[in-house]
C-alpha cells in the first residue's frame, strides 16, 4: 500500500489545498493530512475546527477517487509524522518560485534524516497559484469575499470567526 503525508497548517483549508488533495490522491493508495499543531503560527482555528473542516472538506475527494483520506494532528519533525503514519512519500505543494527555496532545504534534510521517504512537489493549479491562508484570513477579517479561494462553509467558518454574517 503507498501511503502519502501532505503536511501544512490548513488555516483555513483553501481551494488550493483542496487542488493538491485530489492530485495528490491519485498517487497513493493512502492519503493522510497532516495538520500541524505548530503553535509559533498562532492559528485563527483551533486544532480541533482545522481537523473537522480537512475532514469535511475532503470526504467527496475520498469518494470520487477511491483513496482513503486521513487527518493526523502532529507536532513533531515532518520526517517522524511520516514514519508515524507509515507515509514513503511526503507531498508538498507549490505555488512560486519563492516557495521551492524553502522546500528544497527542507527535502534536502528530511533526506538526511531518512532517506527513504521521498518527496513530491505538485505545482498548484494557475488558478490557485495565488492563493494563500495567511492572505485569506486577512481579507475575510476585512470584510472582503473569499469566496474565490475557499469552499462556502469554510468561507462561512472564516465570517462566524470575525464576527460577520454568513454567505
Amino acid at each position: 500500500m503507498r501511503i502519502g503525508l501532505y503536511p501544512g497548517t490548513f488555516d483555513p483549508i483553501t481551494l488550493g489545498h483542496l487542488d493538491i488533495i485530489r492530485r495528490g490522491a491519485s498517487l497513493v493508495d493512502r492519503l493522510v493530512i497532516g495538520a500541524a499543531i505548530n503553535r509559533d503560527k498562532g492559528p485563527l482555528f483551533s486544532l480541533e475546527e482545522r481537523v473537522a473542516m480537512i475532514e469535511r472538506e475532503t470526504r467527496r475527494i475520498a469518494e470520487e477517487t477511491g483513496t482513503e483520506i486521513l487527518v493526523h494532528p502532529f507536532e513533531n519533525l515532518l520526517i517522524d509524522c511520516a514514519r508515524d503514519v507509515g507515509a514513503t512519500i511526503i507531498i508538498r505543494g507549490l505555488r512560486a518560485v519563492a516557495d521551492f527555496e524553502y522546500e528544497y532545504q527542507m527535502v534536502g534534510m528530511n533526506r538526511a534524516l531518512d532517506d527513504s521517504v521521498e518527496t513530491v512537489f505538485l505545482m498548484a493549479e494557475a488558478r490557485h497559484q495565488a492563493i494563500a491562508s495567511k492572505l485569506v484570513k486577512e481579507i475575510s477579517r476585512l470584510g472582503g469575499d473569499v469566496s474565490k479561494f475557499v469552499s462556502p462553509a469554510v468561507r462561512d467558518a472564516l465570517a462566524a470567526k470575525n464576527g460577520k454574517p454568513k454567505g
